[in-house]
């Protein structure tokens, strides 16, 4: 009776332990992030000219208007 009590507790924590698809997903959030900060980023800078201060300050700008 032991033995199967104990196997059955080890098949319920191999689902637990599989941890490979929660991984995938994370580097999945941190490209779709890095797309969209590189977007982000590349709208503000099209069409840009003048100096690299005015050109910070019209990325801040932008981002601040995009977030809220």
């Amino acid at each position: 009776m032991r033995e199967k009590m104990q196997s059955l507790f080890l098949n319920l924590l191999v689902p637990v332990k599989n941890e490979k698809g929660a991984q995938s997903l994370e580097w999945l959030g941190l490209a779709a992030l890095l797309i969209l900060v590189l977007g982000i980023i590349s709208t503000a800078v099209s069409n840009q000219e003048g100096s690299i201060t005015t050109l910070i300050g019209n990325i801040i700008q932008k981002i601040s208007g995009m977030v809220g």
